[in-house]
């Protein structure tokens, strides 16, 4: 997103480039270790000395997506970005890091832009969902064919990689959606009685929210903000792998973002649990498992 509403659209797409600023003027290009728990933990306070009416989720927030603009994002890797007009460009991240002081979303990565151009109308529902309700950076490979289509033939090198932690891969391409759905009916939900899903200046950005062990797939907070929630889809899984990340995840909320009167809770969602999942969950303390169900009617039109 090349600033809020996609304003500097325009000037990122003439001027072969992308970038941030997140309230931080200075130039990272010595200061960008691959581990953004290192990043944080000296941006963190600064950014709050500078934003002393936000919290430490803003400031999560704010340098986990400019670690991720600045070296999470590599070299070779495909973009999208929102022109503002109802279509996406489509690039190739084609530059190291590098800093333009004094101008506008200053820590930037040069792109080299394609002439394809994706039409908002021409996205699958899933895939307008995720890109609908995004902070600054959102990954979307998970729709890596679809978007390969709709570029046309220039497909992203890459784009799908082998999970061998995967145990299913049938119910993996079903919760694969299921995320961007949670999203977009929460408030329908059990979970959306005590929770929302965490929003930033009336922007929804709990979605695939940034953590230095990669995205977390859905942060909530409590309706009284006494407590984070960190929810994680099983995505067919392995049940060890999953309860491990988001023991992780937790971690991280616990460590780097949670006030000092917050709890920290997890929520695991996924079509059945099993005898792994059912023992590790049982010695684990703050983690509920969720099914939930999937069904569907036909109408004569």
């Amino acid at each position: 997103m090349m600033g809020a509403k996609s304003m500097y659209a325009q000037q990122c797409y003439k001027g072969n480039f992308i970038g941030g600023d997140f309230d931080i003027d200075l130039d990272l290009t010595n200061d960008l270790p691959e581990n953004s728990r290192h990043f944080n933990e000296k941006f963190i306070p600064y950014w709050l000395s500078k934003n002393q009416d936000k919290g430490k989720i803003a400031a999560g927030l704010a340098c986990g997506s400019l670690h991720n603009i600045a070296k999470g994002i590599k070299q070779g890797d495909i973009i999208i970005c929102p022109d503002g007009q109802g279509a996406y460009y489509v690039g190739e991240i084609d530059s190291p890091y590098f800093y333009a002081s004094g101008d506008i979303l200053p820590h930037r990565r040069s792109v080299k832009w394609y002439t394809a151009l994706i039409e908002r109308s021409e996205m699958s529902l899933a895939l307008r969902n995720s890109t609908g309700s995004i902070g600054t950076v959102s990954e979307i490979t998970k729709y890596a064919t679809e978007l390969e289509e709709l570029i046309g033939n220039q497909k992203a090198p890459t784009l799908i990689s082998n999970d061998e932690t995967i145990e299913d891969p049938s119910v993996f391409a079903l919760e694969k959606h299921l995320e961007d759905f949670l999203v977009q009916n929460w408030k329908q939900t059990d979970l959306g009685n005590e929770y929302d899903v965490y929003e930033e200046d009336g922007e929804l950005v709990g979605q695939q929210f940034p953590s230095d062990t990669g995205p977390i797939d859905i942060l909530a907070i409590s309706k009284d903000k006494k407590t984070i929630l960190v929810v994680e889809l099983k995505k067919g899984r392995v049940s060890d792998n999953v309860v491990g990340q988001i023991q992780r995840y937790m971690g991280f909320v616990k460590e780097s973002l949670a006030e000092p009167n917050q709890m920290v809770k997890g929520v695991i969602i996924g079509l059945e649990d099993d005898l792994k999942l059912r023992r590790a969950l049982s010695v684990t303390q703050n983690i509920d498992f969720y099914k939930y169900q999937v069904s569907f009617k036909l109408f004569k039109g």
